[in-house]
């Protein structure tokens, strides 16, 4: 699975990743990049995914395409809340129609379910805004509850002491919901692990290129000042006051000071020195003829 060229892998853990990408069944022997392209998923991105979780490697994280991962992580998030939890919580109600309803330990471990379910709902709405600021601390505490909630299933789920059909099935369905519980905590695990060790970086790569375009694009609009901005900016830079410049150039004083704020507001420059070495750096005025004290 560490090729693009290869196909797509019979392995469950794999199998789950790639369905959260949103790609059906029925690939036949295509190419994993066949795949990714015939279903608009970014290659790089999904085998960086599949390769942390066999390999716990990580990829550059230039190559990660954030869209792709965040569509990833919120496919993830309608599977755990609309497929896997619920599925849980069913067979606990099975099992509780079994026991019957004189005892109310099995209804406290459902009202302990059910809180359990909310936080991860909860987690999982910041997750979706991009809030992380409480992030590990959270992944910890749901990890702890879901202990909590085997503990109980455990050591204080009632159970009959006939061994008739209902208690063998009541038996079977405890020992279903437990081992979903597990591979839930397995799932979600990695799910933050992919999170903390894929996700943010990623978003901090983005962040990182958009600050630097952005600086670009400010460059860009330093290399826009009008011509006749460039005429005050030189007077400027002589040290006449607005009214000389106005003089200089038959303008009014208020036409001069509105040049000024513009020219203030496409450099970001307020300072007489900032401005003139501005203007040297850019050839709009030439060293040898700036008196200099």
């Amino acid at each position: 699975m560490g090729a693009s060229g290869k196909s797509v892998s019979a392995d469950n853990q794999v199998l789950q990743l790639i369905h959260r990408f949103g790609i059906p069944l029925g690939v036949s022997d295509k190419s994993i990049e066949r795949v990714c392209q015939e279903n608009g998923v970014d290659c790089t991105t999904l085998l960086a995914i599949v390769n942390f979780a066999i390999n716990r490697e990580i990829q550059q994280q230039d190559n990660i395409h954030v869209d792709t991962l965040r569509q990833y992580l919120e496919n993830a998030h309608t599977y755990f809340m609309d497929f896997q939890l619920p599925r849980i919580r069913q067979m606990l109600l099975e099992a509780i129609n079994l026991a019957g309803s004189d005892n109310k330990v099995p209804l406290l471990i459902i009202r302990f379910y059910d809180e359990y379910v909310e936080e991860i709902r909860a987690h999982i709405q910041h997750e979706n805004d991009f809030s992380f600021e409480h992030h590990a601390t959270d992944d910890q505490h749901i990890a702890t509850k879901a202990i909590e909630l085997k503990n109980l299933i455990i050591k204080y789920y009632p159970h009959s002491e006939k061994n008739t059909l209902q208690a063998q099935e009541q038996n079977r369905l405890l020992y279903a919901v437990l081992n979903d519980i597990y591979n839930f905590e397995n799932e979600l695990a990695l799910h933050c692990a992919i999170e903390d060790e894929i996700m943010l970086p990623a978003l901090m790569h983005d962040q990182a290129l958009a600050q630097n375009n952005s600086h670009k694009q400010k460059g860009q609009e330093i290399e826009e000042l009008s011509q006749r901005e460039k005429d005050i900016l030189i007077q400027i830079v002589k040290g006449l006051s607005n009214k000389e410049i106005a003089d200089a150039l038959f303008l009014s004083t208020h036409t001069v000071m509105s040049h000024r704020k513009n020219i203030v507001r496409k450099l970001n420059i307020h300072s007489t020195a900032g401005l003139t070495i501005y203007a040297i750096v850019n050839g709009i005025v030439n060293i040898d003829k700036i008196d200099i004290i």
